[in-house]
């Protein structure tokens, strides 16, 4: 039996999506808290009191235990709750499958987040248009090698990774519906696109997906 976990995200962050797609395949009830990021409520002191770094999600634990940032939240439920599996058994298989989850998590996003965007427009005078620009050419940058990757890959199955759905998954899952919002041309990456539209079949990404959270707004 899991513990009360309490999830303070935000419906729309590609992080709390792939946090809340890797709950779900582990099984594991959540209360659910939600941010509104645009109008501050994780620059509150209640917040930053739960995670410094006023970022989403963050996981509380029953004893009051918060941990934060996704990646390493999702590591922490592999340990703690390590059936069913989001990693594959075989060191080097696990490595491949961090390395993609790593491309989309860490070096798209940290360009593409709310802060960057938020600073484009406000601090560099950038518009609408000059945002997506901006957001579409990181995604772009990392998305066609690894199209290429999973493309090329023997180990790629109807998942990144075989034919259960995982840690890479999530990551994918999740960034893919930020893409919509930029319109990012999918048609580019033909085996993303499929990888997604397959976790999307699957009960636990719908129910992780942006607009099925009791936050969501249009």
């Amino acid at each position: 039996m899991s513990e009360p976990l309490i999830l303070h995200n935000f419906f729309r962050s590609s992080t709390s999506t792939r946090l809340r797609a890797a709950l779900n395949l582990k099984g594991l009830a959540y209360d659910y808290v939600g941010y509104a990021l645009k109008a501050g409520d994780a620059e509150t002191p209640a917040y930053l009191r739960l995670n410094p770094q006023g970022l989403v999600p963050s996981l509380e634990l029953a004893d009051g235990t918060v941990l934060i940032q996704s990646l390493a939240i999702m590591e922490w439920l592999e340990e703690r709750y390590p059936e069913p599996a989001l990693l594959p058994p075989d060191p080097l298989q696990r490595a491949r499958v961090r390395a993609l989850a790593g491309a989309i998590a860490l070096d798209i996003h940290p360009l593409n987040n709310l802060r960057v965007l938020g600073y484009l427009k406000d601090r560099l005078g950038a518009d609408e248009n000059a945002v997506a620009d901006w957001f579409r050419h990181w995604v772009d940058t990392t998305f066609a090698p690894l199209e290429q990757m999973l493309a090329t890959s023997p180990a790629t199955g109807l998942f990144c990774h075989g034919d259960t759905p995982g840690y890479a998954d999530c990551c994918l899952y999740a960034q893919v519906w930020n893409n919509r919002r930029f319109a990012v041309d999918m048609s580019r990456y033909p085996v993303i696109s499929r990888i997604f539209e397959a976790c999307d079949g699957i009960d636990a990404f719908t129910r992780a997906a942006p607009m099925n959270q009791p936050d969501a707004v249009a």
